[in-house]
């Protein structure tokens, strides 16, 4: 099967196709490059993604990846990135691979096409040309001989007419003569050229053309197969990553088995465990004896052993455990806010800071002495008092971090000192935390007005635990509310921000229903519903020793 001899007359059709097929491979070359966009597109994506969902550095949520979960999701993100980059992988080797070498090879196509059919043009001119010449000499010819024969038919009807001279007759007989020869010379010219055309055209038909359009054959047949060859490039582009993809998918699959939903539990116990004992048995209070309660369940003082008693009152729902002041404005630097176990997490996380910081400051010296001591030795590389100052402050940057250090390494030693031993659970007793907040709300009442006589709720390291006033927001339905035993008038405005505490403005009068009992703290009311503690230094107290509902609880 050749084009040259089975389309040796479809020259124009054969021109059509070529270039339909050269447009069909413009056409992959563009699929090719939209599906790279694409790649890439999807790998930015996908990248941009992974960093959206990566933590934030030092942020409360980089805290959170200490959990197995969220440790499998950020291998998952890490993961997700690589798998971003295989498709980098596969855009970059789609275009070097396929789509520049296409279209390098389309411009070589192109060039080879237009110079075959060139050829092949030319060819078919030189023919046309030569069929003009063949006609034209058989037009001659043909005319010639009409020419002969009219000169001979004249020279015929001369001779025979006896009135015609013999000189006329001379003269047409050597016209018929000369006619009769230009015939003969057309004759043999026309042969000539239907010759010599005769073999132009075969050559143009067995040999011209078949070798030209055999080479637009082969042309054809390798824009065919290069074709074919860039589909595999193309498929097998994509194959290559794919053990790459399946390792990033199995990444993801065993950090998901790394998911360890035990440790992730203590992880919690170990982020919010307060150090604290759970409060024991509330005793019955007999209220069928108004005069003979003893025990209040708004007190805050101490029992008879030393001990601080919870205060559960008939107005607090559910509040059994020790009221920890709430850390609403800025965190202490002894972090004294925070239950027991995490203050010790605290101090220890702030000691093991200053000790990295302590070693690389005592390096930066090391190097700075080492440095001195060089230029000691060859002082044309430096002065060795240039670095006298330097040395100066770094030597007294960790002397701070050092004395900063011992400070809480002291507050961590206190800590761990009043906290149980972490592996005998037979010592975890409330007495060994609540001995040393005993101490504070004793004294939690000094102190509480600065130089100026405004109160501050600012409190030394050592009544940072304290127990504040207890939480009465709740009301018992079935009760009826305390009576007043008395008037206080405010003499300084104070923001209660505490639970169990009521905001009073400087010369407010509000009505008194529970005096102080040690602790500093006196109850009072501004209206029927709305009531609470203000420490007793605030206000002024009058007391109604005649009221009914004048009862003290211990």
């Amino acid at each position: 099967m050749s084009w040259g001899t089975e389309l040796w007359d479809q020259f124009d059709n054969l021109e059509k196709h070529t270039q339909w097929g050269i447009d069909i491979l413009e056409k992959y070359i563009k699929f090719v490059k939209e599906r790279t966009e694409i790649e890439l597109s999807y790998a930015k994506q996908l990248r941009n993604l992974s960093k959206k969902y990566q933590p934030k550095k030092n942020s409360k949520e980089e805290e959170e990846y200490k959990y197995t979960a969220c440790k499998a999701f950020l291998s998952t993100l890490n993961e997700m990135n690589d798998y971003a980059g295989q498709h980098e992988v596969i855009s970059e080797n789609m275009t070097s691979q396929i789509t520049v070498d296409l279209m390098r090879y389309v411009q070589e196509l192109k060039q080879e096409r237009k110079s075959n059919f060139h050829d092949g043009r030319k060819a078919q001119q030189h023919i046309e040309t030569c069929w003009k010449q063949l006609e034209s000499s058989k037009r001659r010819f043909e005319r010639d001989c009409k020419e002969a024969d009219r000169a001979q038919q004249y020279f015929e009807k001369m001779d025979a007419d006896i009135n015609v001279t013999k000189a006329d007759v001379e003269k047409a007989r050597q016209q018929a003569q000369i006619r009769q020869q230009m015939a003969e010379d057309s004759k043999a010219d026309y042969s000539l050229i239907l010759q010599r055309f005769n073999q132009e055209q075969w050559e143009y038909y067995h040999t011209h053309i078949p070798n030209i359009f055999q080479k637009i054959q082969e042309m054809e047949e390798r824009r065919i197969v290069r074709i074919g060859e860039s589909m595999k490039t193309y498929a097998e582009v994509d194959r290559q990553v794919i053990p790459i993809i399946g390792k990033c998918l199995d990444g993801i699959v065993k950090a998901a088995e790394s998911i360890d939903q035990k440790n992730d539990s203590q992880l919690v116990v170990e982020a919010y465990k307060s150090g604290f004992e759970p409060p024991g048995d509330i005793e019955f209070e007999d209220y069928t004896q108004p005069m003979k309660r003893t025990v209040s369940d708004n007190s805050l003082s101490s029992s008879k052993e030393g001990k601080p008693e919870l205060r559960f009152g008939g107005k607090s729902r559910g509040k059994l455990w020790p009221f920890i002041k709430k850390n609403k404005g800025v965190t202490p630097e002894d972090f004294s806010n925070f239950p027991p176990e995490q203050r010790r997490k605290k101090l220890q996380q702030k000691v093991d800071d200053l000790n990295r910081e302590i070693q690389k400051e005592t390096d930066q010296r090391d190097a700075i002495t080492k440095m001195k001591d060089v230029y000691l030795k060859n002082p044309q590389m430096g002065d060795p008092a240039s670095l006298d100052q330097k040395l100066t402050e770094v030597t007294q940057n960790i002397e701070k971090l050092r004395l900063e250090a011992q400070k809480f390494e002291a507050w961590l030693a206190e800590v761990e000192g009043r906290l149980p031993a972490r592996s005998e659970q037979a010592r975890r007793q409330s007495g060994l935390y609540d001995g040393q907040t005993h101490q504070t709300v004793t004294n939690c009442a000094q102190d509480r007005e600065s130089p100026d006589g405004s109160y501050t709720e600012e409190q030394s390291q050592e009544s940072e635990h304290k127990v504040l006033a207890p939480d009465f927001d709740d009301e018992f339905d079935d009760e009826e509310p305390l009576p007043a035993i008395g008037t206080c008038k405010a003499l300084y405005t104070f923001e209660g921000q505490n639970e169990g505490t009521i905001s009073v403005v400087e010369g407010e009068t509000l009505s008194v229903i529970e005096e102080d009992k040690g602790d500093g703290w006196t109850r009072i009311r501004r209206n029927e519903d709305e009531e609470g503690y203000v420490p007793t230094s605030y206000v002024e107290v009058y007391l109604d020793k005649n009221a009914k509902g004048a009862k003290t609880y211990i």
